[in-house]
């Protein structure tokens, strides 16, 4: 979970890839919490008890959720297939519109880039991360930062100015 931690604070709020974290982090109201399970049946069972424990909890106790598997979906596709599975979960539990699920992973691939491609790195992570966001939340921040659509646009141009060479720097990857 540190290396988790330090992702979060070097990466996402450090380079400001997401503006509204640091003020939640700060007050901390950000849970993470690691499952070290393989098994995607069981850890389908951790997201949905998650989200069940996130609704539960008034957003001044935990506003969001970072749901971190270091030990399973080393294959991007085979993660990207188990976060449809969570968004269905969703659905499921009548949470849409209520909460959304956000991804990471140390492999993330925007569709229509290069593996290598740096922009990839906005939404890579120590290991397979899923975040799960309060809608509420995400309301009230892009009502503070009215251009929120312009972030992800912005936190390409970002990564292209560091570079491979700084986001190593930044060391913000698995030390096992």
């Amino acid at each position: 979970m540190q290396d988790t931690v330090r992702w979060l604070e070097r990466a996402v709020i450090g380079l400001n890839l997401c503006p509204f974290a640091k003020s939640v982090h700060v007050k901390g109201l950000v849970h993470v919490v690691a499952n070290h399970g393989v098994d995607s049946t069981e850890l389908l069972a951790w997201t949905r008890s998650e989200l069940l424990d996130l609704k539960a909890m008034p957003e001044s106790a935990r506003e969001t959720t970072l749901l971190v598997m270091p030990c399973a979906m080393a294959d991007f596709l085979d993660f990207n297939d188990f976060v449809g599975e969570a968004d269905g979960l969703l659905s499921d539990l009548g949470m849409e519109g209520e909460f959304q699920i956000a991804s990471f992973h140390p492999d993330f691939q925007f569709a229509g880039t290069n593996a290598d491609d740096i922009t990839n790195f906005t939404n890579r992570s120590p290991y397979p991360t899923l975040h799960l966001l309060r809608e509420s939340s995400i309301d009230r921040a892009v009502a503070v930062f009215p251009e929120a659509e312009a972030i992800y646009k912005t936190n390409m141009e970002t990564l292209r100015r560091l570079g491979h060479k700084g986001w190593q720097a930044l060391d913000v990857g698995a030390h096992r």
